[in-house]
């Protein structure tokens, strides 16, 4: 502030930082005020203030996090996979990026509207339904829609495209689809039915938060599509070229500069994503009557977003003051360098991966003697969580649209800025609320939750105090929370929140080393360091609930 008031003024920064400074009244909240630099202006907060604050956080259930001043109606699309095939690695980003942007807006107090916008329509069916047709729906090759859906599709997809008999008889069966007929669209239900228990399936052992309710896939815009066109030929906006029906948006240029056509409607009057896209605009804006918009889906569609976009703005379908914007998702890369792939040069699915991640985990938590301390349920149960978790996080710790190393032994870590390490600090925290009061020798675990409510109610109830660097540094940085939380809100970036709270963890491992609790000096600190640790508990723990990491009890 001092330097361009400065420049106004005509008087050097440093002095108007100190007249600045001198009228200041700020003793409540600061210890001092310090001018540095070229006119900078350093202010201290007092010990007492940031305790009380910390304080006010423990007995705020939003842990000091105010609701958006101005609520939005907010559309998150996300996951998208493909109806009849197996998710692979490719769709795990988008889809537990896109949920916890969801749930931290719908946390803000926004009104969240879940889109899975999975592909359900267009050339594939027909070559789909025509193979099952083919092979019989009691047959053992139709079984595999629901044992090995790949298998299924890629046997479709090998007639497609070597017998032009086929191919042919699948595209008729497309314009029987588009068309509506009645044979047709009762297999075509029988497919998405089957996905839908598929995708059931993994999103609930993703913890994700889709529901069946959440799919408005591509055959749900079907009817706004002639329209749709329509419109934009009345307008002048799409026009033909070569045969197909194009837009030709201001500022796209391709190859010598010339415009770069966003097609419409194909040459062979067949609808595309672009047709779908827009008609979902439109029914974002005018059904739902959105101000906010969001396209969790990988960043090699960002040209394809950007015009989209410019198209329907160019239309008046996005009003101004409306945002739609395209969070773009990295791939996932192996160690090659490359995209993400198997030893046979498959993509990997999603269900092996999720597999491999829970026994990872169980192999470490054997290394840690886990089955002396857990039954076998329990064990199952954590190794889940920890597995699950190592996944999300990693892709949720890392810059969405960057890409990033598939790398086992960085994320099943239980070192660094990983799920395993943070799950582990809640663990630990809890652990010491389970031993602050429960001095029985052979207490049940009921018995020991109970003793360890109570600490944590003594401790709520006698606040936080800040009496040492390790105490200060831990309690100014939980009160960032809110901070985080809005951050990850208005830029929909989730590693912003997972920084946060590998901040917050590590502060907690300096303060719980150099700060003794359960054996403090006093009563009065031991309640105070105490308070200190439910409040890094709830953070923590609030925190990963919000990016959909799961938290066990014990590890």
């Amino acid at each position: 502030m001092a330097l361009p008031l400065g420049k106004r003024l005509r008087r050097p920064p440093r002095e108007v930082a100190a007249e600045l400074a001198a009228r200041l009244d700020v003793a409540d909240v600061c210890t001092e005020l310090e001018v540095s630099g070229p006119g900078f202006i350093n202010l201290t907060l007092r010990d007492d203030w940031i305790a009380a604050q910390a304080t006010q956080m423990l007995g705020d259930a939003r842990l000091g996090t105010e609701p958006a001043a101005q609520p939005q109606t907010v559309v998150v699309e996300y996951s998208s996979p493909n109806v009849a095939k197996e998710m692979h690695v490719g769709h795990l980003r988008t889809t537990i990026v896109g949920d916890a942007i969801a749930r931290v807006l719908e946390f803000a107090g926004h009104q969240v509207i879940r889109d899975n916008h999975v592909g359900d329509w267009g050339t594939p069916f027909g070559m789909l339904i025509e193979h099952l047709l083919d092979v019989g729906e009691a047959s053992p090759e139709a079984a595999l829609l629901t044992t090995d859906p790949n298998a299924f599709y890629q046997a479709a997809r090998r007639k497609f495209d070597g017998d032009p008999a086929f191919t042919e008889r699948a595209r008729s069966r497309l314009v029987q689809l588009q068309a509506g007929d009645p044979a047709t669209m009762a297999i075509w239900q029988r497919l998405v039915d089957i996905s839908r228990g598929y995708l059931h399936q993994v999103y609930t052992r993703l913890g994700v938060t889709l529901t069946d309710a959440d799919i408005r896939g591509e055959s749900f815009y079907n009817d706004l599509l002639a329209d749709t066109v329509a419109i934009l030929v009345e307008r002048g906006i799409a026009v033909e070229s070569e045969g197909a029906l194009c837009a030709f948006p201001a500022g796209f240029t391709g190859r010598e500069g010339k415009p770069l056509p966003l097609i419409i409607r194909k040459s062979d009057g067949g609808y595309n994503y672009a047709t779908t896209d827009l008609a979902a605009v439109r029914y974002r804006v005018d059904k739902l009557s959105v101000d906010r918009s969001i396209y969790v889906v990988g960043s090699e569609q960002a040209l394809h977003f950007q015009m989209v976009f410019a198209v329907a703005r160019q239309a008046g379908w996005i009003p101004e003051g409306v945002s739609f914007e395209h969070a773009q998702i990295g791939m996932v890369l192996g160690e090659d360098g490359g995209r993400l792939k198997t030893r046979e040069g498959d993509t990997p699915k999603l269900s092996g991966l999720l597999d491999e991640g829970v026994e990872r985990a169980r192999v470490i938590l054997a290394e840690l003697d886990a089955a002396s301390r857990f039954g076998p349920a329990e064990l199952d149960a954590v190794a889940e969580a920890v597995g699950i978790g190592a996944v999300k996080y990693a892709d949720l710790s890392t810059a969405r649209e960057s890409a990033y190393l598939f790398d086992w032994d960085r994320m099943i870590s239980f070192r660094g800025n990983t799920g395993p390490y943070l799950q582990y600090a809640t663990a630990r925290i809890r652990s010491i609320f389970r031993r602050a009061d429960a001095g029985a020798a052979g207490a049940t675990d009921a018995e020991n939750a109970e003793l360890a409510g109570a600490a944590r109610a003594a401790a709520l109830a006698a606040g936080v105090t800040v009496t040492a660097a390790p105490e200060r540094a831990l309690a100014l940085r939980l009160l960032g929370f809110g901070a985080a939380l809005t951050q990850l809100g208005e830029t929909a970036e989730p590693h912003r929140l997972c920084t946060f709270l590998f901040d917050v963890a590590s502060l907690f491992t300096t303060f719980y080393e150099e700060c003794p609790v359960l054996k403090a000096e006093s009563e009065s600190l031991r309640l105070s360091r105490l308070a200190l640790c439910a409040l890094t508990l709830d953070v923590l723990a609030s925190g990963l609930g919000l990016l959909g990491v799961p938290v066990p009890e014990r590890m």
